[in-house]
Order: C-alpha cells, then sequence, then structure tokens
C-alpha cells in the first residue's frame, strides 16, 4: 500500500521548483510573473498545472511548459505531470507579485 502523500507539502515543493523557472525574456520566475494559474495534486501523485504564456506568440512557447513539465516530474514524491496552457484570462502586467513588480520596477 502506498504511503498517504500530503499534497498541501507536496504543492509547496512544486511551487518551489517553479520559483527556479525564468522567463527568459524577462528577470522574474514565472511563478511570480503570475505565468501559474493554479497546481493541481491528487492523492495519486498526478499534478496538473494550468498556465499561461505572457503571449501566444511567445518565443518560448514551446521550451517553457517542457521546463515545467520536466523540473516537476523531478520531484521524487511526482507521479505524473500535466502542464496545460491557456489564454483565458489572457495574461497581464497586473497578474505579477509585488515581488516581480518591485524587481522590474513597476512600484
Amino acid at each position: 500500500m502506498d504511503e498517504i502523500i500530503n499534497t498541501e507539502v507536496l504543492g509547496e515543493k512544486i511551487v518551489e521548483v517553479l520559483k527556479t523557472i525564468y522567463d527568459p525574456e524577462i528577470p522574474v520566475d514565472i511563478y511570480e510573473l503570475g505565468l501559474i494559474y493554479d497546481v493541481f495534486v491528487n492523492e495519486d501523485r498526478d499534478v496538473k498545472i494550468l498556465m499561461t504564456l505572457t503571449s501566444p506568440n511567445c518565443p518560448v512557447a514551446e521550451s517553457l511548459p517542457m521546463e515545467v513539465k520536466e523540473k516537476v516530474q523531478s520531484i521524487d514524491e511526482v507521479h505524473e505531470t500535466l502542464v496545460e496552457i491557456t489564454f483565458d484570462p489572457p495574461w497581464n502586467q497586473d497578474m505579477m507579485s509585488e515581488v516581480a513588480k518591485l524587481e522590474l520596477g513597476f512600484l
């Protein structure tokens, strides 16, 4: 029988990993940038990440979701990782955290 997984703790680990991934055009991680809309973790340790890109023609439209998937998948407790891209709602600067806005000089 599998051990009981604390999905909240695993979710926090996933967020820590997401904070190591940067949009190559902006010196802020994708989590603080507001590109991660949601992180779902179920009891089977399957992860679904709902994210967006700064624009549909983003130069890293292919590579960024793959990097997210690979880095999250590298967490030992994670079973399967699915990354879903959405442009609804479209990303805008208001979605950035205070940290990101400060970093980029918007505050």
